[in-house]
């Protein structure tokens, strides 16, 4: 059946759309107004004069805003106009962002005559800023609150020819930490800001407060507790919800020179303790449970099975911890009473260090079984905030939410990001799957809540935010996963249609290399821009270059030169990890990502997926090894099993397929099989984890030398499900 366009769209429409007859008549009678005023101008022109006009509420039935969206770009064609857009910059308000008012100040000099103002002039800078990193990077230097003890002798020194990446503002020692913590020398942040809010699941009516000042005193005292417990340079675990004390905890590690080592808290204790042995963590910080939707969920217990030397356990509610210890642990109490004989046991004289000195080990699984450990340095909260003031458009006076966790790179990226920019983090102490959440971020004033698209489609299917006011929120931001453009739709349209800034990079990145940027028109799940700096290009099959701007589908391929970016890891070698058997592109070797990137037309990329068998489950990136080796496990009757996730037909989080092959003479039912691997998937690696299907096939595709064709099952895969959603 044919699309009804929206100038077929009647009153009887809106009314099956939620409206009642008379609000039914009003909308159609101002709709008719917009599309004449649009004078039968393109989709683009006709959709944002409706979201100028505010004709579509947050409050309206999302039917009416899929009715109204949906039928504006009926009959859009994508192959020749470039993905379909939403949102569009206003060129006075460009002028106040973060970017747009240092393209103002720098762009004449920089571009010359090319220049004409933030909007029309984007790409031209960010081209610049690629090719001349030096001038961008002392624009960011003057920008973020970074203080150097000992200053840079120059942005970059590429004289050893060794160093892929080149060595980043050599012979600097700072302490990213003091940054993070100290009022700024002009008007950026001071004793008296807001350094977090937060609110507690089982009291989310109250908004808690805590200043700068506060903030920096508490990091102080735990500094000086771990100068009492442990040696200088000792690596130290955190594997706890994002609490304030958690943000505390990680701040004063840095802070007193030793090395945060990053575990998410939904880890199994197999996980745990790879991830200790591999760092050699001397001591963990844990809490005796995860309160979360009205739950209590044991975590010490699991962090107890992972056998760490020492354990420092902070109570999920109360003062006192609710569990019994081992003989060598510590409670927070008990910890923090070592700096008892202290005159001033809240304040701490930073340890000053050079700016390539690991602060944070995070992990990244590779597709070796084995999580890649991969070492932050003193750059990577540089990068990773400079992107948030660039692509983010983190200011002085915002609120910065995003339900995350230290053990994923999200975690560190929102602390640097809010720190370093003078903004306010804002903590939510529980489930985000929920109406308190909703609430939390009503009533602490978001200003910019960043979402996986997962946590969205619960949000939305359960109509949980109903009657709260997010009206505040100037920009949403989405990572760890593909988006659906009709969750997208619903979470845009509860803020008045504000952007959604779409960032795709990796904890090796510190930092996004795609993103979206309120200079430039955006698209629902879709990156708008190669991130400030970041130079790269698509490899067809034979890896040779597709030409800039051309439409085309490829692997990525990165610039070397990318200030945060790891140059080392603790567990592999980092040449053969992202740099073997990449070719050379005008004198560069290229540095690996491995994505495949679709460029549209107009200059819109899409992710497609890996190059590689890594998969990413819910924005959690693990690989067809990991998950296999359980799952040959599960059952007897197994003989071999091939993992893959695809996407979708409509689009948002990968599926997880198991494909099996059955030893001779059994016969299992796929369903029970399911539910055995889920179970041995979630109790040896992720509870998060979740099997959507499982084949059974005779046998799997190969290679001659017989190297599995995962490729091959993922293509069945994706023609299944495209079938099925046409029946």
């Amino acid at each position: 059946m044919e699309k009804k366009t929206i100038a077929d769209v009647e009153v009887n429409d809106m009314i099956k759309a939620g409206l009642s007859m008379e609000e039914a008549k009003e909308f159609h009678k101002i709709l008719k107004q917009t599309i004449a005023e649009a004078k039968g101008s393109d989709a683009r022109e006709v959709w944002q004069k409706v979201v100028a006009k505010r004709m579509l509420m947050p409050w309206h039935p999302h039917r009416l805003h899929q009715l109204i969206y949906y039928s504006v770009y009926a009959h859009w064609d994508a192959s020749i106009n470039g993905p379909p857009l939403y949102w569009f910059p206003s060129l006075s308000q460009s002028k106040y962002t973060n970017l747009g008012r240092a393209m103002e100040i720098y762009g004449p000099k920089f571009l010359g005559a090319s220049y004409k103002d933030p909007v029309t002039s984007f790409r031209l800078f960010q081209k610049y800023s690629v090719q001349h990193p030096d001038d961008y990077w002392s624009i960011i230097l003057r920008e973020l609150s970074i203080v150097f003890h000992e200053v840079p002798k120059c942005i970059i020194d590429t004289t050893n020819k060794s160093k892929h990446g080149g060595k980043w503002l050599p012979g600097s020692v700072l302490n990213i930490a003091e940054c993070c913590l100290q009022p700024s020398s002009h008007p950026r942040k001071n004793d008296d800001s807001v350094a977090i809010v937060w609110s507690d699941e089982s009291d989310n009516s109250k908004v808690n407060h805590m200043t700068l000042k506060e903030l920096r005193e508490q990091v102080m005292l735990v500094a000086n507790a771990l100068d009492a417990t442990f040696a200088k340079g000792d690596a130290i675990a955190i594997d706890m919800p994002m609490t304030v004390s958690a943000v505390v905890i990680y701040l004063a590690i840095v802070l007193a020179g030793f090395v945060v080592v990053s575990i998410a808290d939904s880890f199994a204790a197999k996980e745990i303790a790879s991830r200790l042995r591999i760092s050699d963590a001397k001591a963990i910080f844990t809490q005796d449970y995860i309160i979360r939707g009205g739950r209590k969920f044991p975590l010490y217990s699991r962090v107890v099975e992972a056998n760490p030397h020492k354990a420092i356990v902070i109570p999920a509610i109360g003062s006192d911890v609710g569990i019994e210890l081992r003989q060598q642990d510590l409670s927070w109490e008990d910890f923090l009473s070592s700096v008892n004989h202290l005159l001033r046991p809240n304040y701490y004289c930073p340890i000053y260090q050079p700016v390539d000195s690991i602060t944070n080990i995070l992990f990244s699984s590779g597709t070796t079984g084995e999580p890649k450990a991969i070492l932050w340095t003193q750059l990577s909260p540089i990068r990773c905030a400079s992107d948030a003031w660039a692509h983010i458009d983190i200011q002085v006076g915002d609120v910065y939410c995003w339900p995350t966790n230290l053990g994923w790179v999200m975690g560190p990226i929102l602390l640097y990001s809010c720190f370093l920019n003078g903004a306010t983090l804002a903590l939510f102490h529980g489930s985000p799957l929920g109406r308190g959440f909703g609430k939390f971020v009503q009533d602490a004033g978001v200003t910019v809540l960043g979402t996986v698209p997962s946590l969205v489609k619960a949000w939305k299917s359960t109509n949980c935010t109903e009657g709260l006011d997010w009206t505040k929120i100037k920009s949403f931001c989405s990572t760890g996963e593909s988006s659906n453009v009709d969750d997208d739709l619903w979470l845009s349209s509860r803020a008045y249609y504000k952007p959604i800034i779409e960032c795709c990079g990796g904890t090796e990145l510190a930092s996004s290399y795609i993103q979206g940027c309120p200079l430039q028109p955006q698209a629902f799940g879709a990156f708008s821009t190669a991130s400030m700096t970041t130079g790269f290009v698509i490899l067809d099959e034979n890896g040779v270059p597709y030409p800039d701007d051309q439409p085309c589908v490829g692997e990525v391929g990165l610039f070397p030169l990318y200030l945060g970016a790891s140059d080392r890891l603790l567990n592999a070698d980092h040449y053969k990890v992202y740099f073997k058997g990449m070719p050379m592109f005008k004198g560069m070797h290229l540095r690996r990502h491995g994505d495949i990137l679709k460029r549209t037309v107009g200059g819109y990329f899409i992710v497609q997926g890996r190059a590689d068998d890594t998969m990413n489950l819910g924005g959690i990136k693990t690989s067809s090894v990991e998950i296999e080796r359980v799952c040959d496990r599960a059952d007897e009757g197994i003989m071999e099993t091939a993992a893959i996730s695809v996407a979708p037909v409509d689009g948002g989080p990968e599926l997880l397929v198991i494909f099996v092959v059955l030893k001779k003479g059994f016969n299992v039912e796929p369903d029970k099989l399911k539910m055995k691997f889920s179970k041995a998937i979630q109790s040896n690696l992720n509870p998060l984890f979740k099997v959507s299907f499982v084949k059974i096939v005779p046998e799997f595709p190969r290679t001659a030398s017989n190297k599995l064709l995962r490729r091959v099952l993922r293509d069945q895969m994706k023609h299944e499900l495209s079938l099925r959603s046409k029946i």
